[in-house]
């Protein structure tokens, strides 16, 4: 049996591919971009084909840079952008050239129309996730409505990474991370739930057997081995979602254990044995069958950005916003920022606003840029405290993306939450998490835990700030406050803004 992982990540940006070692060591990384459709606003469509080309090239790029690589790999694993609904005939044809992505918004008056006809509660105990436009369900039931021929000669629901599979293998097979969050999966029997399909218009015989991550889908067929330069029969694994299988690369497998993705919004996950059943979280199965319950705080990166473009015109770096807030003590002299400068997606007020709250006349530039940094963090611990649910608070976060850049971020979050943040070594925990896949699945370790262990490696810990935390816990009770009470104007502010677009109109035609 070979000694190298096949690891292949359809993003949105791109495919990649990489084989790695039974110790997690990326020993060759290929990356090849693909195209994002946008045929109108709020729209985005990928060409499966695509992404198809881009596994050819990214794998034979990889092969070539190892020695005898093509005879060494053991096992192929995929991971890749949920939601993306490819439809496929009987004979594994295309039926949509382009394919709607987990970022497309076509499909809110499906999903206005579902939420009018069931209860919130019905959908929640069904699904475990409320209906969004980003869920399988609805972008299918939108194909329904307007490509219905298309939809008619559909025998096959893939996802992105199933669609892969299929190339490699002849194949068809979906796994329980990505049917947990299609609006067609009953959390309870972790099958294809015939109410939701009745609900939702989508016929059960077009979804897929569902398997686990880890299972053997099938032998690499002897066409895709032709292409790709391989020999006919590597096992392919059935694989993950990308968000589900980065958080086992990042060793977030165990319950009590967090999540921390920063990008311009953040994504935070702890895992659990059961779900939360709530309106502000969705529960997405684990590749060990885990649940992670994560929640979106539109808040993150794109709070510093505004204070880079609205304070400073964007004559400051990121790291002179950070250097500047690092000479402001903890607490920001007692100023407070809510950083809700899009509104939010995931809550009961999403037209919230941002505001600075408690200046005073000695307030520095530097309190101004740090409270814009505490502010993120105390959105960030209002969900924390709600997924937590009266229970233990996470024992570790996992930090990634860009925010995971930022020390002092870091460190007010470790303290703000009082929980240890650590960073991976790695940041591509998605080829990392198929590559654990695979070792597991491969028997060359006993289980997730252990394939963690040897694959998984992190940088220094960051504890928390005992006199940090007891100045935020103070703090953190106004913020809950100070967020509660800035509801009741949102709406009065909405109308405002409706006033002042129709006055200013008023004065451009006089």
């Amino acid at each position: 049996m070979g000694d190298l992982y096949l690891a292949i990540d359809v993003g949105t940006g791109g495919l990649r591919a990489a084989l790695v070692d039974r110790f997690g060591k990326i020993l060759a990384y290929a990356h090849q971009e693909h195209e994002q459709i946008v045929p109108q606003f709020s729209w985005s469509e990928q060409r499966p084909m695509d992404w198809w080309t881009g596994t050819i090239t990214s794998i034979r790029n990889v092969l070539e840079r190892i020695p005898n690589a093509a005879t060494r790999v053991a096992a192929i694993c995929t991971c890749g952008q949920m939601h993306g609904t490819v439809l496929v005939d009987a004979l594994g044809q295309l039926t949509l050239d382009a394919v709607p992505l987990w970022n497309d918004k076509r499909t809110v008056a499906q999903v206005d129309a579902f939420k009018k006809r069931v209860s919130q509660e019905t959908s929640l105990s069904l699904a475990a996730n409320i209906p969004a436009p980003a869920w399988p369900a609805f972008k299918l039931m939108w194909i329904k409505e307007n490509h219905p021929d298309a939809f008619s000669r559909t025998r096959h629901v893939l996802m992105p990474k199933d669609w892969i599979n299929f190339k490699l293998t002849g194949a068809f097979a979906q796994d329980y991370t990505e049917a947990s969050l299609s609006f067609l999966m009953d959390w309870k029997t972790r099958e294809w739930s015939d109410t939701l399909c009745e609900l939702t218009g989508v016929p059960r015989s077009i979804l897929p057997k569902l398997r686990q991550s880890y299972d053997v889908l099938d032998g690499l067929s002897r066409e895709a081995a032709e292409l790709l330069g391989l020999t006919e029969g590597i096992p392919v694994l059935v694989g993950a979602g990308d968000y589900p299988m980065a958080l086992l690369g990042s060793g977030v497998i165990a319950t009590g254990m967090g999540s921390d993705v920063t990008g311009t919004s953040s994504i935070i996950t702890i895992l659990r044995d059961d779900i939360i059943l709530d309106d502000e979280a969705a529960n997405v199965l684990m590749p060990n069958g885990k649940w992670g319950v994560m929640t979106l705080v539109d808040a993150g990166g794109d709070a510093i950005r505004w204070a880079r473009r609205a304070l400073h015109d964007n004559t400051l770096s990121y790291d002179d916003i950070e250097e500047s807030a690092a000479k402001a003590p903890a607490g920001s002299n007692s100023l407070f920022f809510l950083p809700y400068l899009s509104g939010e997606r995931v809550a009961q007020m999403p037209n919230s606003r941002a505001h600075y709250f408690g200046l005073k006349a000695e307030h520095t530039m530097h309190d101004l840029h740090r409270a814009v940094m505490e502010g993120v963090a105390f959105s960030v611990r209002l969900k924390l405290d709600k997924l937590a649910d009266g229970n233990a608070k996470p024992d570790r976060i996992v930090a990634a993306s860009g925010g995971a850049k930022s020390s002092l971020w870091l460190n007010i979050k470790a303290s703000l939450y009082n929980v240890p943040y650590v960073m991976t070594q790695e940041a591509e925990c998605g080829v990392i998490g198929a590559a654990m896949t695979m070792a597991y699945s491969l028997g060359d370790y006993r289980n997730f835990e252990d394939a963690a262990k040897a694959m998984v490696h992190y940088t220094d810990e960051i504890k928390p700030d005992p006199k940090w935390v007891e100045r935020y816990d103070k703090m953190m009770s106004i913020y809950a406050r100070l967020y509660d009470h800035s509801k009741s104007f949102y709406d009065d502010l909405d109308q405002l803004d409706g006033w002042n677009s129709a006055h200013s109109q008023e004065q451009g035609n006089g």
